[in-house]
């Protein structure tokens, strides 16, 4: 269900699997009840959350006080998260922002509105790898519920194998938390996890774009 990337006295990194739910559902263990199990740790606090089609690097918290600190750098966007994903369809645009309101659809969906009231904003690149591939280096400015999903598919480029936003049939969602960057007790820490499951992303392709491309911090990214 994970792999344990890092352990810290104030907080575990984990890198969970793709298909995992984060909590329980009726008598399916989520991440959460592996993580205590695992561990041995029952006083943990999730920081943030991942969809279970999404694998990537996941923080935990082992005390309050440090929950706290992780939370409001996370709410206060001073927390950088970067994500991978792949899509066999152009998009719109080759690198770029996208930019607008959420609103709920269709069977558990959500869509990108022209409001600008509370917005979802994510900036990306996106690089070819094959015919028919691209691979988006994903950089999320707000937290919204399926925020990098719909943006994606606004592009017209929804993540191979995302059933719900239109993507192509594949072995699992491609969509990764690779790299988190963030500050806690004024130490510095900076964590890269390259994807291990999916058959496109193991690709010799893909690994060699990421190991071209570097830290996603140094990229060139555009004002907000």
């Amino acid at each position: 269900m994970y792999t344990l990337i890092h352990q810290d006295p104030r907080f575990y990194l984990v890198d969970k699997h793709p298909g995992v739910g984060f909590h329980r559902e009726e008598d399916q263990p989520g991440l959460m009840d592996a993580l205590r199990a695992g561990l041995g740790d029952e006083a943990l606090w999730p920081v943030h959350r991942l969809d279970r089609i999404t694998s990537g690097l996941i923080l935990v918290a082992r005390t309050a006080e440090a929950a706290r600190q992780l939370g409001d750098a996370l709410a206060g966007r001073e927390m950088e998260k970067y994500y991978l994903a792949l899509s066999d369809r152009k998009p719109l645009k080759k690198q770029g922002k996208v930019a607008g309101d959420m609103a709920k659809g269709r069977g558990g969906a959500w869509r990108l509105t022209a409001d600008r009231e509370n917005p979802a904003v994510t900036q990306f690149f996106s690089y070819s790898l094959a015919p028919g591939l691209r691979l988006f280096l994903l950089r999320p400015r707000t937290g919204k519920t399926h925020q990098l999903r719909v943006a994606m598919k606004s592009q017209g480029a929804p993540i191979l194998g995302d059933a719900l936003y239109g993507g192509s049939a594949a072995d699992r969602g491609y969509l990764h938390a690779y790299a988190l960057r963030f500050a806690l007790d004024g130490e510095r820490f900076a964590f890269l996890c390259p994807p291990t499951a999916g058959q496109a992303f193991a690709a010799e392709t893909c690994r060699a774009k990421l190991s071209e491309l570097g830290a996603p911090w140094e990229q060139p990214w555009p004002a907000a």
